[in-house]
C-alpha cells in the first residue's frame, strides 16, 4: 500500500494523547501491563515515565513527540506489516516512526517476549 501526503499529514497532526489510551486498552485487554507499555515506549523513544506523562498532558502531536524523542539505534530492526503498510518500505520518516511504535504495541499485545520486542 502506498501512503499519500494527506495520510502522512494526518499522522503528523494526530496527538499522542488521543492514541495513548487505545495503546493501554489494547495491551491490558491481552493481559499485559501499562508498565510494560511504558517500557516499550521508553526503549523506542528514550522518554522517561515523567516525559511520557508530560507529553500526554501537553497534548503534543506525533510530529512533536518524535522530534523530542531519541530513537533507539536498533529501531530500524522493527519490520513487518502494520495497518496494511510494510514498515521498512514507508518513505516518510515520521510515519515510519509512528508505525514502529504501533508495531511494538501490537507485539506486546500479542504476548511476544519483551527481549524480542526490544530487539535485544
Amino acid at each position: 500500500m502506498k501512503a499519500t501526503p494527506e495520510h502522512h499529514q494526518r499522522i503528523a497532526n494526530m496527538t499522542f494523547a488521543s492514541v495513548y489510551p487505545h495503546y493501554v486498552t489494547k495491551v491490558e485487554k491481552k493481559g499485559r501491563s501499562k508498565a510494560e507499555l511504558h517500557q516499550v515506549i521508553t526503549w523506542l523513544t528514550g522518554f522517561t515515565e515523567k516525559n511520557i506523562q508530560s507529553l500526554i498532558d501537553e497534548n503534543v502531536t506525533f510530529e512533536v513527540f518524535f522530534e523530542k524523542a531519541k530513537l533507539h539505534p536498533n529501531a530500524h530492526l522493527i519490520k513487518g506489516v502494520i495497518c496494511g503498510y510494510r514498515i521498512e518500505e514507508i518513505d516518510n520518516p515520521l510515519t515510519q516512526q509512528v508505525r514502529y511504535l504501533d508495531k511494538l504495541v501490537d507485539e506486546l499485545a500479542k504476548g511476544r517476549k519483551m527481549e524480542k520486542i526490544l530487539r535485544s
